[in-house]
């Protein structure tokens, strides 16, 4: 059974910094995209941040300079590091694994950014 748990998520002030971790099981981690996904109450789940399975990342604008994804095949994790957070910020975010039409998602872990 594949299990994607995400965790690391909780409110923050604006300007602060949080560390999101995502543990996979039951997958072959090291083959598959890993990607970082969004949601804001009332908007669509939007991509934040993809790397691929040879270390190539890429960024939504409205994080570029701000976040930073990456991974540890050997701890089957990819982490996401915010910071300079901005209210903006604020959804569930949600880890994604994808490899050809194989896809899974996590669970979702909120992150808050407020004074």
């Amino acid at each position: 059974q594949v299990q994607l748990v995400e965790s690391g998520g909780g409110l923050v002030q604006p300007g602060g910094s949080l560390r999101l971790s995502c543990t996979a099981s039951g997958i072959i981690f090291s083959i598959f995209t890993m990607s970082w996904y969004r949601q804001a109450p009332g908007k669509q789940r939007e991509l934040v941040a993809v790397i691929t399975s040879g270390g190539s990342t890429n960024y939504a604008d409205s994080v570029k300079g701000r976040f930073t994804i990456s991974r540890d095949n050997a701890k089957k994790t990819v982490y996401l590091q915010m910071n300079s957070l901005k209210p903006e910020d604020t959804a569930v975010y949600y880890c994604y694994a994808e490899l050809s039409r194989r896809n899974y998602w996590g669970q979702g872990t909120q992150v808050t950014v407020s004074s």
